[in-house]
């Protein structure tokens, strides 16, 4: 593979009796996870789980060392697979990219073409970093909650950490595709931010009251949180009839503490995101959703951060603070 230089730049994950450590480190391809399409990284991107994966602060790894990062998007430069040909750009994300296998936080990386994804059309490499496993789980929460009967005439969608990535695109998300959108966040500084994002109505999380009774009066048709803990509890008593909450975090906590009355006497549905183990039909259906008709229409402006691999970990740091906005992208070779 003559692309492909001898050493190149990871990000690289270590749990050993050394203790828990990440930085830059020079790999060659057979310190790398086998994959019979290898890539030459352009672009990734910044989430919570990262965050959580490169300090220690969650169990993220199943196996060390590792290099972090579960977006990663880039051209094919050696292929095995019919699917994929030198020279194409591909994405993947979550497939257990940095958590059973290396992800995308280095220069050269090699993936299974079973994980991967053309790059859709209406695409370039940094929007779709832009976008990465945040856009894909708000476009797959988007896609289950529809097929669960969810439409616009329905009433509100809210939106909790909305001004999140995965909440910020949410709502340009919803409100491209004709929803009204409510959010919820902790930040009432971005309230006109996510005003021009499309929310009809901005709520500070410290002004909510949910009240006590398994049922409270309904204030929404549906909700896409990324919060989980008590703010999933007290919405699943606000939602109403035949309204779907699409449940893809756990930023507020990972219990959830409510009755069944919700579920059996307003039909409301807890729909499970897990954007890891989507399957890869569906996966590459909604990668080209969010190329064409469900781009959102800001995603530029939700892209408030650019950063290379070696000014990642302070943004790690703001990202376990609950100080982070809109997406980060990292940038890993020169701009497509």
């Amino acid at each position: 593979m003559a692309d492909v230089p001898t050493r190149f730049r990871a990000f690289r994950i270590h749990d050993d009796s050394a203790g828990y450590r990440a930085g830059i480190e020079d790999l060659g391809l057979d310190d790398l996870a086998p994959g019979n399409v290898t890539i030459r990284v352009a672009w990734s991107g910044l989430n919570y789980k990262d965050a959580l994966a490169a300090t220690g602060k969650g169990r993220i790894l199943r196996r060390a060392p590792l290099v972090g990062g579960i977006d990663v998007a880039g051209t094919v430069v050696e292929s095995d697979s019919d699917d994929f040909l030198p020279g194409e750009r591909v994405l993947a994300n979550g497939s257990g990219l940095a958590e059973t296998r290396d992800g995308g936080f280095t220069e050269y990386l090699r993936l299974p073409a079973d994980i991967a994804v053309p790059l859709p059309t209406g695409l370039t490499m940094r929007q779709a970093m832009g976008l990465g496993t945040a856009g894909f789980t708000a476009a797959l929460s988007l896609y289950r909650m529809e097929a669960n009967g969810q439409r616009p005439d329905m009433g509100p969608i809210v939106v909790t950490g909305a001004s999140g990535g995965l909440g910020s695109i949410a709502v340009d998300l919803l409100t491209a595709a004709g929803y009204e959108v409510h959010a919820i966040t902790g930040k009432v500084e971005q309230f006109d931010w996510l005003a021009h994002l499309g929310a009809r109505q901005c709520i500070s999380r410290n002004d909510l009251h949910w009240g006590q009774k398994p049922l409270e009066r309904a204030a929404w048709a549906g909700c896409i949180d990324t919060v989980g803990g008590d703010m999933l509890a007290g919405l699943t008593r606000a939602i109403d009839l035949w309204g779907n909450i699409a449940c893809c975090g756990m930023a507020g906590g990972s219990g959830l503490r409510t009755t069944v009355f919700p579920l059996i006497l307003r039909g409301v549905s807890l729909l499970g995101i897990s954007s890891t183990n989507c399957p890869i039909d569906t996966r590459r259906k909604l990668w080209d959703r969010l190329g064409n008709e469900w781009k959102p229409p800001h995603l530029d402006e939700i892209i408030r951060n650019e950063v290379d691999l070696e000014d990642m970990p302070a943004v790690f740091g703001k990202m376990l603070a609950g100080e982070s906005l809109g997406r980060t992208v990292v940038r890993v070779a020169e701009a497509d």
